[in-house]
């Protein structure tokens, strides 16, 4: 698959060649969903925990005599049918989401999302991101000047790039992330992959496998 190449004045500068063993999967959306699903459950952290009536403090007294008083039978005032007694079955904090992801299940996911990304003219390459200045204004700039029109971007840089970092991290609709650390969830999470050939390469290289 041949893609063009612009740089960062939004101008046509040549074309590339994407490996077809990343960038021209067949899609497989329960694939890609199951992918998402794992990796957002393997986020997840088991914050809310309850109390069973055995562990609220209190209640040690029966509240009143069993027979005689004509009210129904209470053993404790921390039963769950008190207020301020025990949950039952309520949450822990000890539930465990992790769920397994087999390796080539999840790389297959992501050469899918990347296919996608490319069939639908919403990866757009570029010479590099070599900027004159550290500046978010610069940044935003460019974005202007691109060929393609969205909302969001996922920038993939070949390796940490701190200046790209800078330029960025106060801009919503932009997450940057380093070309080997790409996942699923940062495809599906915006609309357009703006990377550099090298960042192409660094990608072709670690995923085809």
């Amino acid at each position: 698959m041949k893609v063009k190449v612009y740089n960062l004045e939004g101008k046509e500068t040549g074309e590339m060649n994407l490996s077809d063993a990343i960038f021209g999967v067949k899609s497989n959306p329960t694939v890609v969903h199951g992918v998402f699903t794992a990796q957002t459950n393997n986020q997840r952290e088991p914050w809310a925990d309850t109390k069973s009536k055995g562990e609220v403090r209190g209640g040690g007294k029966k509240p009143w005599p069993q027979k005689g008083t004509g009210r129904a039978r209470h053993g404790s005032i921390r039963s769950p049918i008190w207020k301020g007694g025990g949950v039952t079955f309520g949450p822990l904090s000890i539930r465990n989401y992790k769920t397994k992801i087999n390796k080539k299940t999840k790389r297959l996911a992501l050469k899918m999302c990347l296919s996608d990304r490319a069939k639908n003219s919403a990866l757009v390459v570029l010479e590099d991101f070599n900027f004159a200045e550290p500046k978010t204004k610069l940044f935003v700039n460019f974005l202007k000047v691109l060929p393609v029109k969205a909302k969001s971007f996922l920038l993939l840089t070949p390796g940490k790039n701190d200046t790209v970092l800078r330029m960025t991290k106060n801009l919503k609709s932009v997450k940057t992330v380093r070309a080997e650390d790409l996942s699923v969830m940062d495809l599906l999470s915006k609309s357009t992959v703006l990377i550099s050939r090298a960042g192409v390469e660094t990608v072709e290289k670690v995923f085809n496998k």
